[in-house]
């Protein structure tokens, strides 16, 4: 006989995936590649599951006694469950103080068992429900950030148009005063340019100075 295979109820730690996942193993291209995609059937902690299988499968195809119409009120029906599993335990404590030993006992924890599977269930049932207003609460925050952000920049915009219309403003009309200042400018200018002429200029030596007044002279 094979031995039976152990399954664990829970996941490996996180260090026994992280460990693959080194920066070595990245450039060599060694990490674990995602595992393929499933067609048909495939096992959850010991348990098979088909892959197209309802989110919500059905009571019936759990095997399971439905004990609310196929049309019903979920808020109605839960208030009845809540009611029936309080009933039930009292039920179990007046057994468990009077027959202990009694097989309804048993049968007392099976139909609580049934009632709380119901509740489960029902409570499941509002899972795309909580999807879709989860979503919608995302959305309404997302768009109201983005409401605020708008808010902000048009207050700067309109912050940074007052202050350039008061600079046209304060521009005085007469502007000769520019002008004036504009020919200083270019007097310095040319005066740095000249001074930058008279540096570039190498430096004449006094002997050489006397030959070219004597050669001058004898030319004149």
């Amino acid at each position: 006989m094979s031995e039976t295979q152990q399954v664990s109820a829970f996941p490996l730690p996180p260090m026994q995936y992280i460990n693959h996942y080194t920066d070595e193993n990245v450039k060599r291209g060694k990490i674990p590649q995602p595992p393929p995609l499933i067609q048909d059937n495939y096992t959850m902690f010991g348990v098979p599951f088909n892959a197209d299988d309802a989110i919500i499968r059905p009571l019936e195809s759990q095997g399971l006694r439905r004990l609310y119409p196929q049309n019903y009120d979920h808020k109605r029906e839960l208030k009845k469950l809540n009611h029936s599993i309080l009933v039930n335990f009292l039920d179990l404590i007046d057994i468990l103080i009077k027959m202990p030993d009694s097989s309804k006992r048993t049968e007392k924890l099976e139909d609580m068992n049934l009632l709380f599977i119901h509740m489960h269930h029902l409570i499941n049932e509002f899972r795309p429900h909580q999807a879709r207003e989860t979503l919608r609460v995302m959305l309404e925050i997302q768009k109201k950030q983005r409401h605020e952000i708008v808010e902000k920049f048009q207050k700067h915009l309109e912050t940074v148009t007052e202050l350039i219309q008061k600079s046209l403003v304060a521009i005085p009309d007469d502007l000769s005063f520019d002008s004036k200042a504009l020919v200083q400018t270019e007097l310095l200018k040319v005066k740095a340019e000249v001074e930058d002429t008279e540096m570039d200029i190498e430096p004449c030596d006094q002997l050489d100075r006397m030959m070219c007044d004597i050669v001058d002279s004898m030319s004149k």
